[in-house]
């Protein structure tokens, strides 16, 4: 149920008036995307409309429409329930997610600029406190923050517009590993920083599609633990 699988607070009330199939579609994505719905989990229309203070019918749309792109399952006489995704799904966007990461890592060493560098340095200095913290909500969402940026610093707004469209299922998967991958990812991080502001291409490349490679395979670690 839903009332035993979110923490307390964990749902804000939609303010009105606006656009709420919009709004309800956003938030439900976004508390999938935390895992704060889990997958496998059954969704309760009353329950999430109760939760966010709207009627069933938006939530309803919602769904149909998390549906259509991959995020809910609607079962024939059973509900709503979030998607659990397979190995050769998570393989196959994670893979894409390195082709798309590794090409932003060339073109960023290519173009970044010293306000582009401090930028990848702040947000590094943020994720290896939020991971001293154990605060993994905060390191997840600093670590897009870093990837986003990388995306920014190419200058490839095909690249950028390609890279969004994964990107949240990128969260998706890398959420579960995050305190898995821990300090370790940030020092690749460090490592990608060094290479970019060195404006080594080729460096910047490797250390991109390793990185990547190393949260690829601690989730299907994970999964297979």
């Amino acid at each position: 149920m839903l009332s035993a699988g979110l923490p307390q607070g964990a749902v804000p009330r939609l303010e009105r008036p606006g656009p709420l199939r919009d709004r309800v579609y956003e938030a439900l994505l976004e508390l999938i995307t935390t895992r704060a719905l889990q997958p496998g989990q059954h969704l309760v229309e009353s329950e999430l409309a109760g939760h966010l203070g709207v009627s069933r019918q938006p939530v309803r749309e919602a769904l149909q429409r998390l549906n259509t792109e991959g995020w809910v399952d609607l079962r024939p006489a059973q509900g709503a329930f979030v998607h659990e995704p397979t190995e050769e799904e998570a393989d196959q966007l994670l893979t894409v997610r390195t082709l798309l990461e590794a090409e932003a890592a060339r073109l960023a060493a290519g173009n970044a600029d010293s306000a582009g560098i401090e930028v990848l340095e702040a947000i590094l200095a943020e994720g290896l406190n939020a991971v001293d913290a154990d605060d993994v909500d905060t390191a997840v969402a600093l670590n897009a923050r870093f990837h986003a940026k990388i995306m920014d610093l190419a200058g490839n707004a095909v690249l950028a517009e390609l890279a969004a469209q994964v990107d949240r299922r990128v969260r998706w998967y890398y959420t579960p590993v995050a305190r898995q991958r821990g300090e370790q990812s940030w020092v690749e991080h460090r490592e990608m920083i060094a290479a970019i502001a060195a404006h080594d291409e080729q460096l910047a490349t490797r250390l991109m599609r390793e990185h990547t490679e190393h949260t690829r395979r601690s989730y299907h670690a994970r999964s297979k633990s």
